[in-house]
């Protein structure tokens, strides 16, 4: 019984927010964070180059986690993600060699494009017609 409350509890707080935009956001920024976190030997060679990469991913792994726990910014984080993803395309290894450009932007679009549903009345209040 506490499972299935548990789980009825965790697609409530899913539902209510933009969580699989927020999640291609994260990983997007993880893909493109984690690739320039090479060995220090190749990170010598690469020098300041690996920074961007860093704070970009850095900034769209912050965006996906605000449209979880702050859903209200949804179209700030959403336009963000995708400056970022394609900021990324042109300083960050192809963005991640194109797989966090493309999640960035699929993840900045849901998180944009997502909007609150309405529970509306319930179905026996008072002044709601019912269909037989």
């Amino acid at each position: 019984m506490g499972a299935a409350r548990a789980l009825a509890g965790w697609r409530r707080w899913r539902r209510g927010r933009p969580f699989w935009g927020g999640l291609a956001a994260v990983l997007a920024g993880a893909e493109i964070c984690a690739l320039p976190l090479a060995p220090l030997k190749i990170m010598l060679q690469q020098g300041i180059a690996g920074v961007p990469s860093v704070l970009m991913g850095l900034v769209m792994v912050l965006m996906g986690l605000s449209a979880w726990f702050a859903p209200h910014y949804r179209g700030l984080a959403g336009v963000l993600t995708v400056m970022g993803a394609m900021a990324a395309l042109v300083m960050s290894n192809l963005g991640g060699f194109l797989i966090g450009t493309v999640l960035g932007i699929l993840g900045g679009a849901l998180i944009f494009a997502w909007q609150p549903v309405d529970a509306g009345p319930p179905p026996d209040a008072p002044g709601t017609a019912v269909s037989t």
